[in-house]
């Protein structure tokens, strides 16, 4: 073999490794912003601000009431027990003070309710709703900012 042939050899292994490199990096870029663009994947992902979650407030537990609901002709009551969710820890202080005040509205409110009122979804909801509203007004030095049933019992 002559020497031309050996450089045209050497020169066309050259340009085929040239372009199998080049063909490869340009796979690797483009895989690389595939897996970047998909939801999920942090591994490339640009780094993101992170959003502060807001802190729910500290819960208040109250005792279990035991009320008669408003039937006509039937006995029932309604065995519910009651936590809250205060809008900040200050709040407790006030409602170890006004505990009577706040148990009064919900011996109040709730044996106005029927039956059919509690056991239905919405009427949970609606008596949520309307012990909330209540109850807020209570307070002087914040708020009840959700309350939950932690036991329903109907019978």
């Amino acid at each position: 073999m002559s020497k031309k042939a050996i450089i045209i050899a050497a020169a066309a292994s050259l340009l085929v490794i040239g372009l199998i490199g080049g063909m490869f990096f340009m796979l690797w870029s483009k895989m690389s912003n595939i897996a970047a663009a998909v939801p999920g994947n942090s591994a490339h992902a640009p780094a993101t601000p992170e959003v502060k979650k807001e802190v729910p407030g500290p819960i208040y537990p109250l005792e279990t009431f035991i009320v008669n609901l408003a039937d006509r002709g039937k006995e029932r009551y309604l065995r519910v027990t009651i936590q809250l969710q205060l809008e900040k820890l200050a709040l407790k202080e006030e409602m170890d003070q006004r505990l009577p005040q706040i148990r009064d509205r919900i011996l109040t409110i709730v044996p106005t309710k029927s039956y059919e009122t509690v056991t239905a979804l919405e009427g949970k909801a609606a008596l949520r709703d309307e012990l909330l509203r209540n109850l807020n007004e209570v307070l002087q030095g914040g708020k009840i900012t959700n309350l939950y049933f932690t036991e329903f019992v109907v019978q």
